[in-house]
């Protein structure tokens, strides 16, 4: 992401404790490179989950795609 916009800034610290939640439910002792690669995926799972639903719910107006095309 270049240049988030403070709504993006928002979204993305609220996916801080589900992101956590999910960490202390794997285990957060465990170094990155241990875990699974559907633990990885289930981890971006839960953060673009709650990022995208920050922006739903706070902003429902919006258009889902940034002007200029650089997001998708």
């Amino acid at each position: 992401m270049i240049d988030p916009t403070k709504e993006e800034k928002c979204a993305l610290a609220s996916a801080l404790q589900p992101m956590g939640e999910y960490v202390s439910e794997i285990g957060m002792h465990r170094p990155l490179q241990d875990y699974t690669r559907h633990e990885v995926l289930t981890m971006i799972e839960v953060i673009v989950t709650a990022y995208q639903d920050y922006l739903i719910n706070n902003f429902p107006d919006a258009p889902p795609v940034r002007q200029g095309g650089r997001h998708a």
